[in-house]
């Protein structure tokens, strides 16, 4: 008995998934930085806490993006899966004179924390993530920002390189 079929048939690699939806998914992990076109947004509602030199100070979304911001693809290893917007945290650091601390300390909403020393800074380039497809990080999307390393996300994503940098719901930035 001969199988027919009418159109073209998805080619698949020994799966049900079709390679053309692999190919897809293999480009959103091979994410690289670009300047984004999309205009900073005019929201300044505080998001973030920045503590140093015992002093504090809130920082809006507007004046986190009045510096240049930068887009990527990716698949982020919490689930989301699209364009990621926002600084580079060189950047932010430099513009807000945090550039020479000696030890940045990222704190979440929940509390959880992860540290940045000046020689990590250099090997990577870190994003400070404030938008996701266009929109504001909503609190329960893992906002209102976001620290990634979008040349990594391969490598998270197969264990080869631990996210132990990589932090989500930032709400307080620590400089020393």
């Amino acid at each position: 008995m001969a199988i027919t079929t009418r159109g073209p048939v998805p080619l698949t690699l020994g799966c049900s998934i079709p390679l053309s939806a692999l190919l897809a998914s293999a480009s959103l992990l091979a994410a690289e930085l670009a300047p984004s076109d999309h205009p900073p947004t005019q929201d300044s509602t505080p998001v973030l806490t920045i503590e140093h030199a015992e002093q504090q100070r809130q920082l809006s979304l507007a004046e986190i993006e009045s510096l240049p911001l930068y887009a990527v693809e990716m698949a982020h290893p919490e689930g989301l899966e699209g364009e990621f917007l926002g600084v580079l945290l060189d950047d932010f650091l430099v513009e807000h004179g945090l550039d020479d601390s000696e030890r940045l300390r990222f704190i979440a909403r929940d509390d959880y924390t992860t540290f940045l020393s000046p020689a990590e800074r250099e090997e990577k380039t870190y994003l400070l993530v404030t938008r996701f497809e266009g929109i504001p990080l909503p609190d329960h999307h893992n906002g209102p920002l976001m620290l990634t390393v979008p040349a990594d996300i391969e490598a998270v994503l197969d264990g080869s390189e631990p996210m132990t940098r990589w932090i989500w719901a930032i709400t307080t930035l620590r400089a020393r």
